[in-house]
């Protein structure tokens, strides 16, 4: 069995691997088919993640097939699945309360433990969700970044007519924009990449596309930050209205907020961080079974994993949408 291995950044490789032992009573073994390659993903490869442990088998937006099951798993073999690639106790204050996603023992595969880069893995069926019949492949792989962006804009009343600031054009933001756009909100992209910028407004022509020096104080409603730069955080204070809401989805390390202006015009500030399973996942599900639900852009290509030298050289130039990974 076959998969890619990150022995230290940038050092990345093709190996065989031994076959998996017998399966626990709750656990799943997958073929996996489609494998994404995503911005933190990036951040292993470059070094850039803190918290990061090497080796590891990259990888954790994982679409694939059930092909063996534990006793106790409730999942049938041949079942198409999504990984949810974050695990959680399910026993702590924050896991009783729903919020899954900031679990103290939260564990992320392909950053922090092995992940999912490799012919087959085995994973607890907990994790693994279904994916419809109707569903193709190529809008499935999509589930786990989409959820990112639903657990985001789930945080503020987005509805037709409201003016929503996408901040930063990767491939969050352009799903940011699919699911504004879908939602009905007046939405104006905003990057200092100009190409991305008439990337955008080709694929979603209704939006507005603005440089950050040409964008006006106190203009939108909401303003959604996936940018992860720390200019692009402080500018959402100033181009929010008085009573707006900044959805925080980027990671700046450090910004300075200017406390006077947040009080004074009681700006909202809400952290959004991946996603709670299984309720986003299955969000996610629902907006991509929507015909009209455009995301067709979003993927640039799709590589075969023997090409993942090129496929990771193209993920990393920013040129590109989201790269994936055919296994």
């Amino acid at each position: 069995m076959n998969g890619l291995i990150l022995e230290a950044p940038e050092k990345l490789s093709w190996r065989n691997f031994p076959l998996s032992d017998s399966l626990k009573d709750h656990e799943v073994k997958l073929k996996v088919l489609y494998g994404g390659i995503c911005g933190s993903d990036i951040g292993v490869y470059k070094g850039k993640l803190p918290h990061a442990v090497y080796p590891v088998i990259p990888g954790h937006e994982i679409l694939g097939e059930v092909i063996e099951v534990g006793k106790k798993a409730n999942i049938a073999v041949g079942q198409r699945v999504v990984v949810q690639p974050n695990s959680y106790c399910g026993t702590c204050e924050y896991c009783m309360a729903g919020k899954t996603n900031i679990c103290p023992d939260k564990k992320s595969i392909g950053i922090n433990v092995h992940g999912g880069f490799k012919e087959e893995i085995v994973i607890e069926s907990k994790y693994a969700i279904p994916v419809p019949e109707t569903l193709s492949n190529e809008r499935a792989i999509l589930i786990e970044p989409l959820s990112v962006i639903v657990h985001a804009l789930e945080k503020a009343d987005i509805k037709k007519g409201t003016s929503v600031a996408i901040v930063g054009c990767g491939t969050e933001g352009l799903l940011a924009v699919a699911l504004a756009s879908y939602l009905g909100a007046n939405i104006t992209a905003i990057d200092v990449n100009l190409e991305k910028l008439d990337e955008m407004k080709m694929q979603y022509p209704k939006i507005r596309i603005q440089h950050p020096k040409d964008v006006s104080a106190d203009t939108f409603d909401i303003a959604v930050e996936v940018a992860g730069v720390k200019s692009s955080f402080e500018q959402c204070i100033d181009i929010v209205k008085p009573g707006g809401t900044i959805i925080a989805v980027g990671l700046p390390e450090v910004a300075e907020i200017p406390v006077v202006q947040l009080v004074r015009e009681e700006i909202t500030i809400k952290g959004s961080i991946i996603y709670n399973a299984v309720e986003d996942f299955k969000q996610s599900i629902h907006f991509l079974l929507e015909e009209d639900f455009y995301v067709e852009p979003i993927i640039s290509e799709i590589l075969p994993v023997t090409q993942y030298e090129e496929a990771y050289e193209k993920a990393v130039s920013g040129k590109y949408r989201k790269i994936i990974l055919k296994f």
